[in-house]
């Protein structure tokens, strides 16, 4: 019969240790990939909504369970490129699969019908546009910023497949003054 062969207390304790911070290093990362992140703005392609440098709660989950609705403001892979220089947009849904898209008289049309946009400052200054029907699995994206040349949106490179939606920005957590729900 053999005998058992003891460990020190303090080993124990390490073990112990070393177990709880692989499985909440696990839990972390699952978040991160699965649930939520944290994103910073960059540009001017989303004022008045959104300025420069504030960070943005992004929720990954929702789109696990739904599909983006008109007026969520999302994080995005830029379309049509690759490698080191890929960025990431966050840009609002202003289109679903099945909508007709035009811009015309410095408005938006979705299905031949005005968009009422509360959260621009300004007509759209670039040139008309359209009409686009979008297709299955596509949404069309703008940035709130409708000055001529100050977002790079659908407008550019169309209607976006659902895959490049990372998740949607939820909330503004930084800076304090302005925290608050999108």
């Amino acid at each position: 019969m053999k005998a058992a062969i003891q460990r020190p207390e303090w080993v124990k304790e390490l073990l112990d240790w070393v177990k709880t911070l692989v499985i909440a290093f696990a839990v972390v990362m699952a978040l991160h990939f699965f649930v939520f992140n944290l994103s910073t703005v960059e540009g001017s392609s989303m004022e008045p909504t959104l300025t420069d440098n504030e960070w943005l709660f992004v929720n990954k989950f929702v789109y696990l369970i739904g599909e983006p609705k008109i007026g969520d403001v999302v994080i995005l892979s830029e379309p049509n490129v690759t490698g080191k220089d890929k960025k990431f947009l966050v840009k609002r849904i202003v289109g679903l699969p099945g909508d007709r898209i035009e811009i015309h008289d410095q408005r938006l049309y979705r299905n031949g019908e005005l968009v009422e946009e509360p959260y621009t400052d300004t007509l759209i200054e670039d040139m008309s546009y359209g009409p686009e029907i979008i297709g299955e699995g596509h949404y069309f994206v703008m940035g709130d910023n409708r000055h001529a040349r100050a977002s790079l949106d659908s407008r550019t490179f169309h209607a976006v497949p659902g895959e490049l939606i990372r998740g949607r920005a939820d909330y503004i957590l930084w800076p304090i003054k302005e925290i608050k729900g999108l």
